[in-house]
């Protein structure tokens, strides 16, 4: 088995969080379905570090988990943590494994799309969630909101980036 992947994965993880913890913040772009259609492949995200104990449900966060980096919304983030932070992708059926705080990297506090910048709510609207829960059970579904996403895309007009 190659462990080359393995240990570009690993790298990764080791740079987004040498990043946050020496600047406090992340540009990341998105190439995962998971958070559709809250988070889109294309997207590019900026991630602010944070501590755990700041951490409240509804934010989506990014953590590393087996060499890899994940960015998905908190479903529960309950005192005392010792249990750990419980997070699940949109477009995911079941929730993550609880997170362990020291795995936790940052909170994502914009997201860039087509060169427009949003603030991701805490709580979906009834139209996304009614997204997320046909693409949570249909891969086809999922390639569906991604088609249209792209050629949306191209129809919108670049509005610069304000930060």
């Amino acid at each position: 088995m190659d462990s080359a992947p393995n240990s570009v994965n690993a790298l990764k993880c080791e740079l987004a969080s040498e990043i946050l913890c020496s600047s406090g913040s992340l540009r990341l772009g998105v190439t995962g379905w998971s958070m559709l259609p809250t988070v889109m492949p294309g997207d590019t995200l900026t991630i602010e570090r944070i501590s755990g104990d700041a951490v409240c449900r509804g934010d989506i966060v990014l953590f590393g988990r087996d060499q890899r980096l994940f960015v998905h919304r908190v479903v529960r983030a309950s005192q005392p943590r010792a249990e750990g932070i419980m997070t699940r992708g949109d477009a995911m059926p079941a929730p993550d494994p609880p997170l362990p705080e020291r795995d936790l990297l940052g909170r994502v506090s914009s997201i860039s799309r087509n060169g427009n910048c949003f603030r991701p709510s805490r709580t979906l609207r009834f139209s996304q969630r009614a997204i997320a829960a046909v693409v949570r059970r249909s891969t086809f579904a999922a390639r569906i909101v991604v088609g249209v996403h792209g050629m949306r895309q191209n129809q919108d007009r670049a509005v610069p980036c304000q930060n």
